[in-house]
């Protein structure tokens, strides 16, 4: 929704989100709720597991960005009047892919750091696999991008492969081996690149960071993988069921039905409600600015100040441009 929210909406949006919509479908699996169960009470494996948020963070962001997006409608000049969009380049891929490796950096407290404890030697094997994923979804998106889709390593795309790996494997990390690690990070490199196409090209669904293909799409195929890929030597006890963690292909398909369960309700009841913040919002006092602000920028209207100084001269001709723009009717589900 970047780039055309009200920041007013977006901090009502984030009250909303973090008091009512997040903690839900946290409770469901983190809380002792009824998909955590599962496993006593249907004998699905051990229930819907989700070592530290797969599905309970990210598919739940990718899933109210889905909504969100589609909502507040694309921006001014994404599509052309033929409904194939327009590429609006980052400002910066060097800050980009700064910003990447920040995150990545800090994957080492969100996935080792949900051991909950130093003590816990799996928090070795963790922290490996986290990694493995992370190389391998950066690589794997960047080879598809070259190889397959554009015919150059598109250094935006190998940013979301390395993320996409971290999300899909921060449900798993605890309970594959390091060589399903790296087959989880390729899978997602994969993944968001064709989810971002498809996002974008047939969806029209205007997202400016491919969050909906990194968080949404690649935190669903993260509990999938567990329920395919958890080798049976972690988790005795979880959720009140004995034995350890064991997806489909080491044996126990009972494991990949509660995942499949999980990601099920997690699009359904945040869709839902992501729908349902949304539209109070856009009712009491609209997401979207108006179209000049959008054109010209959000830093001064909505925040006061410049985002970028001494950079209206360069941009001079672009503004001019997208000025012209403005003066079109914005089309209904644009606005």
């Amino acid at each position: 929704m970047a780039e055309r929210w009200k920041y007013s909406a977006f901090v009502i949006y984030g009250l909303l989100v973090g008091s009512v919509i997040y903690p839900i479908f946290g409770n469901w699996v983190w809380g002792g709720g009824w998909l955590s169960q599962l496993g006593s009470n249907f004998g699905l494996g051990h229930g819907h597991v989700d070592f530290a948020g797969s599905s309970v963070v990210h598919m739940t962001g990718g899933v109210i960005a889905l909504v969100g997006a589609w909502m507040i409608g694309p921006r001014i000049g994404k599509y052309k009047k033929d409904g194939t969009p327009n590429a609006i380049p980052a400002h910066s891929i060097p800050m980009a892919m700064i910003g990447t490796f920040i995150l990545a950096f800090g994957w080492f407290g969100f996935n080792p750091g949900s051991t909950l404890a130093g003590t816990d030697l799996r928090i070795a094997v963790v922290a490996v696999n986290t990694m493995l994923a992370s190389a391998t979804g950066a690589f794997a998106a960047t080879l598809w991008m070259w190889l397959v889709r554009a015919g150059k390593p598109d250094p935006s795309m190998m940013c979301n492969g390395m993320l996409a790996g971290l999300v899909a494997i921060t449900a798993p990390c605890a309970f594959v081996t390091a060589p399903s690690a790296c087959l989880i990070g390729i899978i997602a490199g994969i993944l968001v690149v064709e989810a971002a196409f498809f996002i974008e090209g047939t969806l029209k669904i205007d997202d400016p960071v491919g969050a909906i293909a990194v968080h949404g799409v690649n935190g669903a195929w993260g509990v999938l993988s567990l329920g395919l890929l958890a080798d049976g030597t972690y988790g005795d006890g979880l959720n009140g069921v004995p034995g350890m963690v064991t997806g489909l292909l080491y044996g126990n398909a009972s494991q990949f039905f509660a995942e499949c369960i999980g990601v099920a309700a997690n699009l359904v009841i945040n869709a839902t409600l992501a729908f349902i913040v949304f539209k109070l919002i856009d009712v009491v006092i609209g997401l979207r600015v108006k179209a000049d602000v959008e054109v010209e920028g959000l830093d001064l209207p909505e925040m006061g100040v410049p985002g970028y100084t001494g950079v209206s001269d360069h941009l001079a001709p672009e503004l001019a441009k997208a000025h012209s723009m403005v003066a079109r009717p914005v089309p209904a589900e644009g606005r």
